[in-house]
């Protein structure tokens, strides 16, 4: 069996470039994945490789990273809002959703404001944002980065004072829910994932054992049991 293509491509959203990697057939069933902050849709391609024996992955560079605008204006809202943007362009009425960290808190805002655009959701190893210790914003590196600095400070302002409905409209939520655990080894309070689990009415939580916050790249073949099981692959 030959190699399933993946294909870079650009779209225009409201007047900002963004690129996307797309796997798959056009005709498939379409699911959209987002990355965590500083990375790229390309961090998804060892995922889509495999999913797309049954989805036409569709793995977005969100604004200021990657191939994307880097306009300067950032927000977990804006990241949602361009979302919609993107699934509307592509005349996507309802898709399965993949998020990962903050690629995952932008899946649970998209998914408590249009339940019915979603068919399953699926997030790796983050709730959404809750008041804890406060995050240092570091400054703005000397050498140039992957992505807009100018992301950071925004988003973490956001991580430590989090709208309370990000949490308060988790049961609006109607999709079928996988969530994906780290384990012990992620920075990321599991017990937290434990919670949004139960208030998510149809979620299922699966926990990776030492695969830390980036399961998907630590053990792939564990994360991939779990997507493909819940997904039917």
């Amino acid at each position: 069996m030959s190699a399933i293509e993946t294909q870079t491509r650009v779209i225009e959203l409201d007047g900002l470039k963004f690129q996307f990697r797309e796997t798959g057939e056009e005709s498939a069933p379409p699911l959209i994945a987002l990355h965590a902050l500083g990375q790229s849709g390309a961090s998804f391609d060892a995922v889509a490789a495999t999913l797309a024996r049954k989805y036409r992955v569709l793995a977005l560079d969100l604004r200021g990273h990657g191939g994307s605008a880097r306009p300067g204006t950032y927000s977990f809202e804006l990241m949602r809002d361009d979302l919609r943007q993107f699934a509307n362009t592509l005349g996507l009425e309802s898709f399965t959703l993949l998020g990962h960290s903050m690629g995952g808190t932008v899946s649970y805002l998209f998914a408590e404001a249009y339940p019915d655009r979603i068919v399953q959701l699926i997030v790796e190893d983050t709730p959404p944002p809750f008041p804890d210790k406060q995050l240092e914003i570091p400054p703005e590196p000397a050498q140039p980065l992957p992505f807009d600095y100018f992301v950071v400070p925004p988003i973490f302002r956001q991580l430590n004072d989090p709208d309370p409905a990000w949490w308060q409209q988790l049961p609006e939520i109607s999709a079928p829910t996988l969530i994906v655990g780290g384990g012990s080894t992620s920075h990321i309070p599991q017990d937290k994932l434990e919670e949004v689990s139960k208030l998510i009415p149809n979620c299922e939580l699966v926990t990776v054992e030492g695969a830390g916050h980036n399961v998907h790249s630590v053990n792939l073949p564990a994360f991939l049991d779990a997507v493909t099981r819940f997904l039917d692959v």
